[in-house]
């Protein structure tokens, strides 16, 4: 994720770039110039940590290292393997079900119970 500002008839607007698959979609955030839209962007920048309150979850490692692009897999799968319910929807807002499932599906280091119980979540076949 990243954050443009594009000059549109003399004037600067922000927008986030992602990708979904190989297609880059550009998500209208609002007015450069807005503090509302400046809220907006440090909210976003601020996803690329791992929340304080989550380091707890992290303890082998140094959380303030962690970046939630480059960790991904590392992040989910221990936040599924041992996350309460608030670590959870951090999880489900950073990252989206794709790429929860994706995690799901490949590692080894979530139990298959685990595995089990986020197929159910969501709403896919369970292994069993």
């Amino acid at each position: 994720m990243s954050i443009l500002f594009k000059n549109i008839g003399g004037k600067k607007y922000a927008y986030q770039a992602y990708r979904v698959g190989n297609k880059v979609v550009h998500k209208y955030i609002g007015p450069a110039v807005s503090e509302a839209t400046a809220e907006k962007i440090a909210v976003i920048k601020s996803t690329k940590k791992v929340p304080q309150k989550l380091h707890r979850f992290f303890w082998d490692v140094d959380p303030l290292k962690l970046d939630t692009k480059s960790n991904t897999k590392y992040i989910v799968e221990r936040i599924l393997e041992m996350g309460d319910l608030n670590a959870i929807q951090w999880l489900e807002w950073i990252y989206p079900a794709k790429v929860i499932m994706e995690v799901i599906e490949t590692t080894r280091k979530v139990s298959q119970k685990s595995k089990n119980f986020w197929r159910i979540w969501y709403e896919k076949q369970p292994l069993y």
